[in-house]
């Protein structure tokens, strides 16, 4: 999104906590505001939603017991566009409550919360999805009572080189890496790193330098920071942060962590809170400091994303039923508010 074109954006919603599925959105290059272009409710609860390299087909998951994904047409960068068109029938993930998806080495890949599993779907010429080459099923557990009884696959991202998928699992407190197989492209399991037992970790970003990685964890409100080597497929904690001040009573669950564009800054959305937190950087990418927090706009913030141009955020609050997006003060990091766009049971925003 630069100059003066408005670019576009789409809006996931629970379809069964009221959404409407999926929105597509026009963005104002100006002012950052939300104008609706199109909407389908074609797919159960898409929670999540993935686009294509060449922006003409969105990919989402089903966050149902039975777990699926689908494809739809969309209009390429530019057009005016409309409504998501489906592209044939979701297909099964062989795993239950998909709540990630990502591209990787010509599959479409969901983390499947629900049974602790990661599926790959091999992609046709035309970019539809077809049945499951591959289910790895993760093993293990955490100390938490209720939530780490068994793997529970939250993430899957696919490294800056594109050589590596790693796949966040809250309930084994781990980051499972994985590479494409040499003969199908399917992601075969090539290491685990385990991080502090009973952190919760659910989302990663990555430095854009590609040499660090930031995982933030639900369960307590804090950010690990880690060392990637893109050579060797190895990711190293090296360092554990608070997101949230002292003395927070509030009870919090993270959520979703993005980096600066120029790796400056890292922020957070944080459940109950309600707050995006404001984290900044030295200069070994390695120390984390938590600058501020500012309100999120609305109710239980469950995603965040960062406009193309890299300065605008949005919050997708889903109890509030809204997408609120801020201006970022450059220097500072700080989000600034600046509207919001109503979408009843929002998921996620993504850009493309």
């Amino acid at each position: 999104m630069s100059g003066s074109s408005d670019g576009r954006a789409f809006i996931g919603s629970f379809t069964s906590g009221g959404g409407r599925g999926i929105i597509a959105v026009s963005v104002d290059a100006a002012t950052g505001a939300l104008t609706e272009r199109g909407v389908t409710d074609a797919l159960a609860d898409p929670s999540f939603l993935a686009l294509a390299p060449g922006g003409d087909v969105l990919y989402a998951v089903s966050e149902t017991e039975e777990g699926a994904a689908a494809a739809f047409a969309v209009a390429g960068p530019g057009a005016e566009g409309g409504s998501p068109r489906p592209l044939g029938e979701p297909v099964a993930v062989r795993g239950s409550a998909p709540t990630h998806l990502t591209l990787f080495a010509g599959h479409l890949v969901t983390a499947n919360y629900g049974s602790g599993s990661v599926t790959a779907l091999p992609l046709a010429a035309d970019g539809t999805p077809g049945p499951a080459a591959t289910v790895l099923r993760h093993e293990g557990s955490g100390p938490h009572p209720d939530r780490q009884r068994g793997p529970h696959a939250h993430q899957v991202v696919a490294d800056p080189s594109g050589r590596w998928l790693l796949a966040v699992d809250l309930g084994t407190d781990s980051v499972r890496i994985s590479a494409a197989d040499a003969a199908s492209g399917a992601p075969a399991e090539h290491g685990e790193t385990v991080l502090r037992a009973g952190s919760g970790p659910r989302h990663l970003a990555f430095h854009p330098e590609g040499t660090h990685a930031y995982v933030l964890n639900e369960f307590e409100p804090t950010l690990t920071v880690c060392r990637w080597d893109a050579a060797a497929g190895i990711l190293e904690p090296v360092g554990e942060t608070p997101v949230l001040p002292e003395g927070v009573e509030t009870e919090s669950f993270a959520s979703e962590v993005v980096v600066a564009r120029d790796g400056r800054f890292v922020w957070t959305a944080n459940r109950g809170h309600d707050s995006i937190s404001v984290l900044a950087l030295d200069a070994s990418r390695e120390k984390a400091e938590l600058v501020t927090t500012v309100p999120c706009g609305g109710r239980w913030p469950r995603d965040l994303a960062l406009d193309p141009a890299g300065r605008r955020l949005y919050a997708a609050n889903e109890h509030s039923g809204d997408v609120s997006w801020f201006d970022i003060d450059q220097e500072t990091g700080i989000p600034v508010p600046a509207g919001s766009f109503a979408a009843p049971a929002a998921s996620c925003v993504i850009f493309g």
